[in-house]
């Protein structure tokens, strides 16, 4: 079936990943196994299907149809299966970083520790929670991986992006094992732009969009072009993430301001804050940062310390480089309509947002 797609109809391309995710999960379904309790897939269906940007499965369908590929729901389905990935990376990183909220609702881990907590049940129902989310992200990467393979299209077409679908899982898993390495070592801002590259940027965008377009059998020279557009884009994503980690509104990201700074995450901006604060801001910085009881006042103070270090505001200048550098590598392109003003539509969306 062949549908035809506006531009900058990001939200209709939605709409056709849910209705893939979610006839992907309905075949599920009657496979689960006898006597096995339907929870974990209770709350993975709901989870999955419970919004997101949908980024990684728009970049590939925008990176499938800038080498040439028609609109079809194969390509769809394949792009799709990334957002399946993306649920296992976010239930991991929600357990290492101790976020009880996601997209506004509880995490994962929480939603099985609360569980065990009102049953009663024997044991520690934090133990319980994160064992159960972890049995969880582990089946999103399992049915990721299904779903890619079962998309429609050729063998041949398939593994040619599964080598890239491959190399973006073993980033960003080895991103975020660097961003624990980075929490424990310098804090440098070189390190936490390492961990961004890897863990984030990459991940977001620019091995999406490699996907896409080696699905559709592209050649070699537009799948490294493709890099100095998504490189830039991915990091000016990330760094937007971090200020809205710190600055934004939980009741539009859906997550608490506090976790970040609880967590003492080794981010671009904490890193330049502590480069730039005199004596009294880094000794307040040091007392502050990454302490477990932080309160929503010791967290305005921090903000207030990140602000006047000029963190922030190097913060945004780092983004509009990188942004900048993403549209002029985008202008080179080549590539033609409707793929053209899509990423740029998109690359808008990724760094211009409050979500």
């Amino acid at each position: 079936m062949t549908v035809t797609v506006a531009p900058a109809d990001a939200a209709r391309l939605r709409a056709r990943f849910d209705a893939e995710l979610a006839a992907f999960l309905d075949r599920q379904g009657p496979d689960w196994p006898d006597g096995a309790p339907r929870g974990v897939f209770t709350a993975l269906y709901r989870f999955v299907l419970a919004g997101g940007k949908r980024l990684r499965p728009l970049f590939c369908y925008w990176g499938w149809r800038a080498a040439g590929g028609r609109d079809e729901t194969p390509i769809v389905v394949a792009s799709a299966a990334l957002e399946l990935f993306h649920a296992f990376a976010l239930i991991h990183d929600d357990i290492l970083d101790g976020s009880d909220r996601r997209r506004g609702e509880p995490s994962v881990h929480r939603i099985f520790a609360d569980l065990h907590a009102r049953s009663s049940w024997r044991g520690d129902p934090e133990a319980y929670g994160r064992n159960t989310a972890l049995l969880c992200g582990d089946l999103c990467a399992a049915w990721s991986d299904q779903m890619f393979h079962d998309c429609g299209l050729s063998t041949d077409d398939v593994h040619r992006g599964y080598a890239w679908f491959a190399l973006m899982r073993t980033e960003v898993i080895a991103g975020e094992y660097l961003d624990l390495v980075s929490g424990v070592g310098d804090g440098s801002v070189a390190s936490a732009l390492t961990v961004i590259r890897m863990k984030a940027a990459r991940y977001t965008v620019t091995r999406p969009m490699q996907i896409g377009a080696a699905l559709a059998g592209a050649d070699p020279s537009l799948l490294d072009a493709l890099v100095e557009f998504g490189d830039p884009l991915g990091d000016a994503f990330q760094l937007r993430d971090d200020v809205l980690g710190v600055f934004g509104d939980p009741a539009v990201t859906g997550k608490s301001i506090l976790d970040d700074l609880r967590e003492g995450k080794p981010t671009v901006m904490m890193a330049l804050a502590r480069d730039a604060a005199d004596r009294a801001q880094a000794a307040r910085l040091r007392e502050l940062f990454g302490n477990a009881e932080l309160d929503a006042e010791g967290a305005a103070e921090l903000r207030k310390i990140i602000e006047g270090t000029g963190a922030r505001e190097q913060i945004e200048q780092m983004i509009r480089v990188r942004a900048d550098a993403a549209q002029a590598a985008l202008d080179r392109l080549p590539v033609a309509e409707p793929a053209r003003a899509a990423l740029a539509a998109l690359a808008a969306q990724a760094v211009d947002r409050t979500a």
